[in-house]
């Protein structure tokens, strides 16, 4: 039995590569872009059988010449998370034709798919309106266009064909951990604070902007070992592998639940590297209506999906992120 991760070098991938790893498994084929080798470090001390860079893994699967005989599960993490990309062209390439080749694979071969979507899709979304329906979903970018555009694809398979195998997509809201070193603006919060904080012994935060005072800003943080058990759990991998059979067909949120203010996040920072100053600045007109002041989501579509697992608080995430076991 073997298992594809797409983008298995970036952020996400990587600790999915090793929580597989932790479960037993190593028959794991990798697919990446490695033109930013700054990734190869995310892999370090991971086993998998083979690795594919993603243009060849695009000619091999519509040349139907992947090479592996039986495809347990595909997890499709491979994308441009980008949000300031705005080549359309490009972006819709890569994550939604790209996510077509994945699906329509992963179905030809009776694989699970389980693939990365986005809260970009909710936009400016407020309070109550972070559900999966078609009026919270107006992305304010390229990005968030190009990932709601597959979500619409695979809905309308959903009502239209009868689909045999597990085909979920995970809306991820603001995932931080371990592996994302190299994502550079698209780093979570919690990166670059701690990076500010080494840097300059202090942490800069917006000044109130969108309602919400200083600092004030909500976000709904995860941490990127529960989006690793989500995927093994709909994949009915690792730990999951015994649970009773069930085909799963779904698109739900995932985030924590529970949306914390950048506040709060640096007073967890705080309690692992001791105390610092807070200068608030001045929040970017630039960012007015293209900025997200606040995000929760709802897990009601996981739950109704049955998927009933615990989320990591951020104080927890924290510090499993900085002081691993």
């Amino acid at each position: 039995m073997s298992y594809i991760v797409t983008g298995g070098a970036g952020f996400i991938g990587s600790n999915l590569v090793h929580g597989l790893n932790r479960a037993g498994i190593t028959d794991i084929l990798v697919v990446d872009n490695l033109a930013d080798p700054r990734k190869l470090v995310n892999l370090h001390g991971a086993r998998f059988i083979d690795y594919m860079d993603k243009r060849e893994f695009r000619r091999a699967m519509q040349q139907r010449a992947v090479g592996l005989s039986k495809v347990e599960a595909v997890f499709h993490q491979g994308a441009c998370s980008n949000t300031l990309v705005d080549d359309g062209v490009y972006m819709m390439d890569n994550n939604f034709t790209y996510s077509k080749e994945v699906l329509d694979y992963a179905m030809e071969k009776g694989a699970s798919l389980v693939y990365a979507s986005t809260a970009a899709v909710y936009g400016l979304s407020g309070p109550g309106h972070f559900t999966p329906t078609l009026e919270n979903e107006i992305p304010l970018n390229v990005y968030g266009f190009s990932k709601l555009v597959f979500d619409h694809y695979v809905r309308h398979l959903f009502a239209t064909r009868t689909i045999d195998t597990t085909v979920v997509g995970l809306r991820y809201f603001n995932v931080y951990g371990p592996r994302e070193q190299h994502k550079d603006r698209m780093a979570s919060v919690i990166h670059h604070f701690t990076k500010q904080i080494k840097e300059s012994g202090k942490v800069r935060l917006f000044e109130g902007s969108g309602g919400y005072g200083n600092g004030e800003q909500r976000r709904d943080f995860v941490f990127v070992q529960d989006l690793v058990r989500l995927n093994l759990f709909f994949a009915k991998a690792g730990p999951f592998r015994n649970e009773a059979p069930k085909t799963y067909h779904a698109i739900a949120n995932a985030g924590s639940g529970q949306s914390r203010s950048f506040n709060e996040v640096v007073a967890a920072l705080m309690k692992i590297h001791g105390e610092v100053p807070v200068e608030f600045i001045p929040f970017p007109q630039d960012l007015n209506n293209r900025y997200q002041h606040f995000t929760e989501a709802d897990l009601s579509g996981l739950r109704a999906a049955g998927c009933d697992l615990p989320m990591t608080v951020l104080e927890e995430g924290v510090r499993q992120t900085f002081i691993p076991a």
